[in-house]
């Protein structure tokens, strides 16, 4: 039986998904990269449900930051935040995640952080930057979603076909 192409080890997606996973799934650092998913991942998700539901007084402090449209800032961040959030919990493209929440968190941290003084970004935000980075580079560690989707099989191993 021929290969599926999406198995081949030299095809691009096979690339990017053994990426996605690449890193520890035992040891220190897997356990560490779980936790730091796990924690950040819900510490993201409570406060993009904090942008989305405080509407009002969120769009109040974008506003006093001085960005453009803090209407449509919020729901963006408060989305982002949601979303990555959500995907570092089940460990799904951890990695995209954590670079776009790393951003997320570098732009707190120059905005309200050092702009504005506000504790929570100099404080919260930077270690919820060293987590992103963690995991962007340790990976997502063992029982992500990404490990069980991705992994490479071993050789004679066979996916049941639908």
């Amino acid at each position: 039986m021929a290969a599926r192409a999406d198995r081949d080890p030299r095809t691009l997606p096979h690339k990017l998904a053994q990426t996605l996973v690449a890193g520890p799934s035992a040891g220190p650092l897997a356990a560490a990269s779980v936790l730091v998913r796990l924690g950040a991942g819900v510490t993201f998700v409570l406060f993009g449900i904090g942008k989305l539901t405080s509407h009002a007084s969120e769009v109040a402090s974008f506003r006093a930051y001085g960005l453009p449209s803090p209407d449509a800032f919020v729901y963006v961040i408060g989305g982002v935040e949601l979303l990555g959030g959500a995907l570092l919990i089940a460990g799904l493209t951890a990695r995209i995640a954590a670079l776009v929440l790393a951003g997320d968190m570098v732009g707190a941290i120059i905005v309200s952080g050092i702009g504005r003084g506000e504790l929570i970004s100099l404080t919260l935000a930077p270690a919820l930057l060293a987590g992103m980075l963690l995991l962007l580079y340790a990976g997502p560690g063992p029982r992500a979603l990404d490990r069980h989707l991705f992994e490479k099989q071993p050789r004679g191993a066979q996916r049941a076909s639908p």
